[in-house]
């Protein structure tokens, strides 16, 4: 078990101010306004790993856990590869995202992998992976206002990710190879119906691989 259902002992919050409580020992996180994205992070860091989780989006807004992810003390510059860099400000998380976002019903792109605050989306996107397909798939695998169940192995530089039993992305990356874990609930500006929106997590287990 990543979580001790009890407290938050082994986490830490970085980023926006969103709440985040213990609730029938599963984590439920909750949207407000005027607050950037926030991450309910791992203090531990994992690089080789299979990890497994449930979640429910009670609300359609946006989220997504992340994997092998870094938030430096003081703003830096970091090598993306093929001549790019991008700076990175001081305390934003960044890294591997998986996806969860039922805000977009028309794409449904959940299970997919989103490089946060550093390239975008990588698969589908960058690094494989068709579009349309995965559209059609996400919308016939999401179960909407449910709980849903997603896998991920991380192995070296082979990422890969199931929703509800089927492969979703699948893909090699070798930009980060090790980091925290964290749990986001999206900012939502001042979109007023989305105060309080929440998503929860359940059943968060990891079995390290190195």
């Amino acid at each position: 078990p990543l979580f001790n259902g009890e407290n938050f002992s082994s986490w830490e919050q970085k980023g926006g101010k969103a709440k985040y409580r213990i609730d029938k020992g599963e984590i439920a996180g909750s949207a407000v306004s005027g607050t950037p994205n926030s991450f309910l992070c791992t203090k531990k860091q994992y690089g080789n790993f299979i990890l497994e989780y449930e979640f429910k989006a009670e609300h359609p807004m946006n989220s997504g856990v992340q994997i092998r992810s870094q938030a430096f003390a003081e703003a830096k510059e970091i090598d993306l590869g093929n001549g790019k860099t991008r700076k990175v400000p001081q305390g934003r998380v960044h890294g591997y995202q998986v996806e969860i976002d039922p805000n977009k019903p028309q794409r449904m792109w959940i299970g997919g992998v989103y490089d946060e605050a550093r390239r975008g989306w990588l698969f589908p996107g960058l690094r494989g992976g068709d579009k349309e397909k995965f559209t059609k798939q996400g919308k016939v695998l999401y179960k909407v206002k449910d709980w849903n169940r997603i896998r991920v192995e991380a192995r070296g530089d082979h990422i890969r990710t199931w929703l509800n039993g089927e492969l979703r992305a699948d893909f090699k990356d070798e930009l980060t190879t090790k980091g925290f874990i964290g749990l986001q609930v999206h900012g939502i500006g001042n979109k007023k119906e989305l105060i309080g929106a929440t998503i929860r997590w359940r059943n968060i287990r990891i079995k390290g691989l190195d």
